[in-house]
């Protein structure tokens, strides 16, 4: 798993810079203030797509990489995310919409499968090619540092969650996409920060957090 290209057929900064500002400012930006919900979704794909013919023709970068670390690199860090993200999410329901404490497994039972099913592999695994190993794969040698580089995915992560409208999605996002690419960038485990984001995610909809989550909740 590599930050970035090699330096020998690495395209030039300034091109780097122009298609880093468009994938992670310039589209979520355009997707929160200018883009109906009913298109979020091909949007989202549409990046996913674009990630997968970049890193392709990124010199230095191996898809094979992405599956050479264990899927669970910390296992004291792996138990304390669940602990924390369980908690965090049961607080904030039961703070900011408690009637909607675990409302999926209590009244959409079938919805709640469906999702713990699928969010591992059409939202989760699409964002971490997106934002983990797209970022740092060919955009984290633009970066001075990996404290800067994780700083800089968290924030685009979180930008990417603007379209939400509401303030737990953002700050959420920026939580979770710091930690996420924690994972990527120094546990060099792409496989460890796509499950600790698929458990987050499912965590979320399991406990009723998920109601700031819906795309049918975007304005």
């Amino acid at each position: 798993m590599t930050d970035a290209p090699s330096a020998a057929a690495a395209p030039p900064a300034t091109r780097l810079w122009a298609e880093f500002a468009a994938i992670f400012v310039a589209v979520p930006l355009v997707m929160a203030l200018g883009l109906p919900p009913s298109v979020i979704w091909s949007g989202l794909a549409g990046m996913l797509v674009v990630a997968i013919v970049l890193l392709t023709i990124s010199q230095g970068f191996s898809w094979r990489s992405l599956l050479a670390r264990p899927v669970v690199a910390d296992w004291r860090l792996f138990a304390a995310f669940l602990v924390l993200t369980v908690a965090v999410a049961v607080g904030l329901v039961l703070w900011l919409r408690p009637a909607a404490l675990f409302m999926l497994p209590r009244h959409n039972e079938r919805l709640w499968i469906i999702i713990l099913v699928f969010y591992p592999f059409v939202s989760a695994l699409p964002q971490e090619i997106v934002f983990r190993a797209l970022f740092f794969g060919r955009y984290g040698g633009l970066f001075p540092g990996p404290r800067v580089a994780i700083a800089a995915n968290a924030g685009a992560f979180s930008l990417a969650h603007l379209f939400y409208w509401n303030w737990p999605a953002v700050i959420l996002t920026l939580a979770g996409g710091a930690l996420f690419a924690w994972a990527y960038r120094e546990k060099k485990s792409f496989l460890f920060a796509w499950l600790m984001h698929a458990l987050a995610g499912q965590i979320v909809f399991t406990t009723g957090l998920g109601i700031f989550f819906f795309h049918g909740a975007v304005r």
